[in-house]
């Protein structure tokens, strides 16, 4: 792999993460259509590895928050009547499905669900879902709390979105963003708890194969993707959440049609 193709891939990682387009998507088809080679393991850790780092440090001040709080309540004996300990208990509520998921279809993620015509479907598909989850959005009140206190099925309801996300062109904050609309919760608040939520699974699915990391023959390109993937995922976050505040997601829904159609013209043309 060389560096330009480690920087592209890094970029594509950053955007797709959090841009409800889908970053494993992209990552399968997009090297696909442009013949490059498979890209190992290792780099795909270090791009997680690199989005990771994104989303801590877009939201290190609220989760300080969260741990303080919960702390604080959880030493009262009352760890649900807090704000935070309820925030809290609903984003580790809303991360078991895609958790369970994840340890039961890890093997299916990485070999049987890696395939461009299987990536137009669900792209397409998703981008429908996407669409109406936004017609039937809700506008944002004013005073709101920037992330929603959920109940426990809604908080298991969102987790389950994310856990379709392990098929590759769903796009876990596209699913996970969708569920929320449906369920009543306003753009800005539906994208904060999405990111919010994307911590806890992003960390455990990369730790679990940070041994795939190392060692690695040529450490230049693996650097190259995670900084690139970092750097624009914290872009990514920054902008969704400024977009969201005034405008709807319908660019992203034509992009995904219009990134699924242009995969199953490839499909085609190559028979």
């Amino acid at each position: 792999m060389t560096l330009f193709q480690a920087f592209f891939l890094g970029v594509l990682q950053g955007l797709g993460e959090f841009l409800p387009i889908s970053s494993s998507g992209h990552l399968i088809v997009v090297p696909w259509m442009l013949g490059w080679p498979v890209q190992s393991l290792s780099f795909d850790v270090a791009l997680h590895l690199g989005t990771l780092a994104a989303v801590i440090y877009a939201f290190l001040g609220e989760w300080l928050t969260l741990a303080r709080g919960g702390w604080l309540a959880l030493r009262s004996g009352r760890p649900l009547e807090s704000p935070e300990g309820r925030l809290l208990a609903q984003l580790v509520f809303a991360s078991l499905p895609a958790g369970v998921a994840g340890l039961l279809l890890d093997d299916w993620a990485d070999t049987q669900f890696r395939s461009p015509a299987l990536v137009a479907a669900t792209m397409a598909v998703m981008g429908v879902g996407l669409w109406i989850a936004d017609r039937r959005s809700r506008p944002a009140l004013e005073g709101a709390p920037l992330v929603p206190m959920v109940s426990h099925r809604d908080a298991l309801l969102i987790g389950c979105a994310q856990a379709l996300a392990l098929v590759p062109g769903v796009s876990r904050s596209g699913a996970t963003i969708s569920m929320a609309l449906l369920l009543g919760i306003a753009r800005p608040e539906a994208a904060r708890f999405s990111f919010l939520l994307a911590t806890p699974i992003t960390c455990a699915a990369a730790l679990k194969k940070v041994p795939n990391l190392f060692p690695v023959a040529d450490p230049w390109p693996v650097l190259v993707g995670m900084m690139a993937s970092a750097i624009v995922g914290l872009l990514s976050i920054r902008v969704l959440l400024a977009y969201v505040r005034t405008r709807d997601y319908r660019p992203f829904v034509y992009y995904r049609l219009a990134f699924a159609a242009l995969t199953f013209a490839f499909l085609v043309a190559r028979g």
